[in-house]
């Protein structure tokens, strides 16, 4: 085998995908695979999508890069449409989840610290989330393997219980600046939170003076059938997080927050040299142009119903399936047993899926999938169990 120069950050399947176009992806030698994995909810208009490459062909004749310290109109208009969307009112642009996340852990030591003139700098997060692999938000994220070999971890992150609001009730103190929440656990098996959970987390934080984070940088864009995770719930958090589908393959990311934060991200205070720089930038604008013009997001609500409800129905004679869950076109099916077999024969069987820990396989296919393309991989899948519990 051909000797490697990259560092083996990664256990790679054993697959070059060449091309892609909506659903589908073809490898180096031609085969074609249904990609329900979008890479990591990223292409969530599928792959290439038209409008979106006319938009990022057009920027590639004018202009690559310049520098924050000069005014973009691009990053005003993107600002400007997702404040629209959503219930913030600035946006801060980066490059990818993680530099969100840590602009939000930022933005909330600082608001607390330079605005409201307190020492408030703890976090409290969740056991099984996951926000990212920077120092400060592997800390964050409550899993111990992404942690392992980093010590020591920066100070002032807690992990309470998920969907337990008296865990969060008894780590507040007197330092709490801020909670940190996903509205569904991804990367730990696709485990949305409860309504009466993050009603009561909202008001909590509330009256408690702490600021509530979103990460919504899984479940943001359309994925989970409402344009933002939190609009299910029906609460307004001070800071939303945003990445993987807003410029539909190129790196992006936003921080998102409520006026009353402008002072705490002044001039000078942070700052990232791509962010928001014109190519991605125009990658947001008409992806976002999309999922409000072809009504994109209503789509993905139904196709995430139908594909639930087909996955319960179709496949519930299984034993070895526990549970499947999930909002929109995010979910999860869990499995008695470690589920990389399956999911090894599902690629060569063409399907392209992934794990969300060690028994759960996550569908994420884009929104505009058809009702025939959840068909396709269901019956994709149920052939494969068929033949793995025959054997």
């Amino acid at each position: 085998m051909k000797k490697s120069y990259l560092f083996p950050t990664y256990n790679k399947f054993p697959l070059t995908l060449v091309r892609g176009h909506q659903t589908t992806l073809w490898d180096d030698e031609g085969k074609a695979y249904l990609d329900f994995m979008t890479g990591l909810a990223v292409c969530n208009l599928g792959h290439t999508p038209e409008r979106v490459k006319e938009r990022i062909q057009e920027q590639l004749d004018r202009l690559w890069h310049v520098s924050n310290l000069f005014h973009n109109p691009a990053q005003e208009e993107l600002a400007e449409k997702l404040v629209t969307v959503s219930c913030a009112d600035l946006v801060f642009f980066c490059n990818s989840g993680a530099e969100a996340n840590e602009a939000a852990i930022k933005c909330a030591r600082r608001y607390h610290q330079r605005v409201l003139k307190n020492d408030r700098y703890e976090i409290i997060t969740f056991e099984q989330s996951f926000h990212g692999r920077t120092m400060a938000t592997l800390t964050a994220t409550g899993q111990e393997k992404v942690k392992d070999g980093y010590y020591p971890l920066p100070e002032g992150f807690i992990h309470a219980r998920f969907n337990d609001i008296e865990s969060v009730k008894s780590m507040i103190t007197q330092k709490t600046a801020a909670v940190m929440l996903e509205l569904v656990q991804g990367e730990s098996g696709v485990h949305p939170a409860e309504s009466k959970f993050v009603l009561e987390l909202a008001e909590l934080c509330k009256t408690k003076g702490i600021l509530l984070i979103v990460d919504e940088v899984q479940t943001g864009i359309g994925r989970t059938g409402s344009m933002f995770a939190y609009e299910h719930y029906g609460i307004e958090p001070d800071i939303i997080t945003l990445a993987k589908g807003l410029a539909s393959g190129l790196p992006i990311g936003a921080m998102m927050g409520k006026e009353k934060l402008r002072e705490a991200f002044s001039v000078g205070s942070h700052a990232s040299t791509f962010g928001g720089s014109p190519l991605p930038m125009a990658a947001g604008l008409a992806t976002i142009q999309m999922l409000l013009e072809d009504d994109t997001v209503k789509r993905a609500k139904n196709a995430g119903i139908y594909a639930l409800d087909k996955l319960k129905n179709d496949l519930k004679a299984y034993s070895i399936i526990r549970e499947v869950r999930g909002i929109g076109l995010l979910i999860g099916i869990e499995f008695t047993e470690p589920v990389a077999p399956i999911i090894q024969r599902l690629h060569q069987n063409g399907l392209l899926v992934l794990s969300g820990g060690t028994y759960v396989i996550r569908f994420m296919p884009n929104l505009y999938v058809t009702y025939n393309e959840i068909n396709q991989a269901i019956g994709i899948l149920d052939q494969v169990l068929a033949e793995l519990l025959v054997r």
